[in-house]
């Protein structure tokens, strides 16, 4: 037997789209397939939990779907040599919470392909407080990088800063040596991303306004998760040469502008795509994150719920009211 959070399609009368959400006891027959069986210690809320869990977006593609796109733990069985049982294991994306039954339970049947062996650097705990979000900045920084980007071309951007990707992206950003500028519209967390490693605080309104093809210079590179005119301001305001990777749609999934950045500047828009990362990158970005990232500034930056508040905090995502990482113990 082990808990899990499950959620079932709407009842009739019940608001639309918002699917019913309750803890359930379950056998581990009622499992789906897979070649690996994973004891869960953590889990993690993100934006695009609280989406599937409040219905706000179709994110589950099928029912009953136990929701949750990270899940850290321990091998209970395996039918795979490369994941023997007993063995610290890290998943995320590639539809769980979605497709497959995800990682807000206490156990979880999956493909052994899917999964990362857990780096030593890192509890299963802290794993999560990285979850999807911080492995998205994770290869969003490998982007720029990619792409020439240093701590010597110039300033670089971080959008929504305060959320989960932009708080780690900071993190990181700021530790491998970048000045970094951390964009929010939420000015009273100027202090905590001043904590996190940004040299400078700017309000959203900056990236607001009349869209021009092409403003002053200033950024390097950009890590975006918001998207829509913040994306686009963003896109016309960066340097020759540079580099915005994006990564989110907190804002929209639109993208008004023009080609001027592309064409007079040679601006490169890399898009950021976690779910179905190559597995050799997702090895790449989790060696550099246990390298790169400050776990104090991660612990910091992370608050831990049980599994039984997830339903209660979940549209706090969508009022813009959380800060940060959320790791689920889902044995609370």
């Amino acid at each position: 037997m082990f808990r899990a959070l499950m959620l079932e399609e709407p009842s009739a009368g019940a608001e639309p789209e918002k699917p019913e959400a309750a803890l359930r006891q379950l056998e581990d027959d009622a499992l789906p397939d897979g070649d690996v069986l994973v004891r869960i210690d953590h889990s993690t809320l993100n934006y695009k939990d609280a989406l599937a869990i409040t219905g706000a977006a179709p994110i589950v593609r099928s029912f009953p779907m136990v929701p949750g796109i990270d899940l850290a733990g321990t091998v209970e069985f395996s039918d795979r040599i490369d994941f023997p049982a007993g063995e610290k294991v890290v998943l995320t994306g590639w539809g769980i919470g979605e497709t497959h039954w995800g990682g807000l339970a206490q156990k979880a049947r999956v493909k052994g392909d899917w999964l990362v062996p857990l780096p030593d650097a890192f509890t299963t705990s802290r794993a999560m407080a990285i979850g999807t979000a911080g492995f998205t900045a994770m290869l969003a920084v490998l982007a720029l990088e990619d792409h020439g980007v240093t701590p010597e071309s110039g300033e670089v951007l971080v959008t929504g800063a305060v959320g989960g990707v932009g708080s780690i992206a900071v993190c990181l950003l700021s530790k491998l040596g970048y000045r970094v500028v951390a964009s929010t519209g939420r000015p009273a967390e100027g202090g905590y991303l001043k904590s996190l490693g940004a040299a400078e605080v700017i309000g959203r309104d900056v990236l607001d306004g009349p869209l021009r093809p092409l403003a002053k210079e200033r950024w390097a590179g950009v890590v975006d998760s918001v998207g829509g005119t913040v994306l686009a301001h963003a896109l016309a305001q960066t340097r020759y040469a540079g580099t915005v990777a994006a990564c989110g749609l907190a804002q929209s999934m639109d993208l008004p502008g023009s080609v001027a950045p592309f064409i007079l500047r040679g601006v490169t828009l890399t898009g950021i795509a976690s779910v179905f990362c190559p597995r050799e990158r997702r090895l790449l970005a989790w060696k550099r994150l246990a390298a790169d990232l400050d776990v104090e500034k991660l612990d910091a930056l992370t608050s831990t719920i049980p599994l039984s508040d997830v339903v209660r905090t979940a549209p706090l995502f969508l009022e813009g009211r959380i800060r940060g990482r959320i790791v689920v113990d889902v044995n609370r």
